[in-house]
């Protein structure tokens, strides 16, 4: 039996969309004109959930993140080759510095820290590149 083409087209927005709704894509993170930092925020659900961030950086700048909300959050930086930038385990990693960079995009996770009470809300970083 044939399908319509606008119901396979239905079904496959509706997958994108359940997919862009889980929070599996990644935000873009980007400076305001002139400026080297900025303070990003997201909110979490449990100790199962991420936030993904990406930021595009030069050749030989230093990448800094750091928590500056009130929630103990883990954070994990992965180069543009997709290699972790550090050894990292659950514990409240919540400073990350890499010098000197690749260009590329830095792709950045956060995730509620594993050894501190549990909290739902809202988690505030600062991403600095210089």
């Amino acid at each position: 039996m044939k399908r319509p083409a606008h119901a396979i087209s239905a079904a496959i927005f509706g997958l994108l969309l359940t997919t862009l709704a889980s929070g599996q894509h990644a935000a873009r993170i980007t400076f305001a004109r002139g400026a080297t930092s900025k303070v990003v925020s997201g909110t979490l659900n449990g100790y199962k959930d991420e936030r993904r961030f990406v930021i595009r950086v030069r050749a030989g700048q230093t990448l800094n993140t750091e928590q500056v909300g009130n929630h103990s959050i883990t954070i994990f930086i992965t180069d543009p080759a997709g290699q972790d930038v550090d050894n990292s385990d659950m514990s409240c990693n919540n400073r990350r510095e890499v010098t000197p960079t690749v260009a590329g995009d830095y792709h950045i996770v956060v995730v509620e820290c594993q050894k501190a009470d549990r909290w739902k809300g809202t988690f505030k970083f600062r991403v600095t590149v210089k």
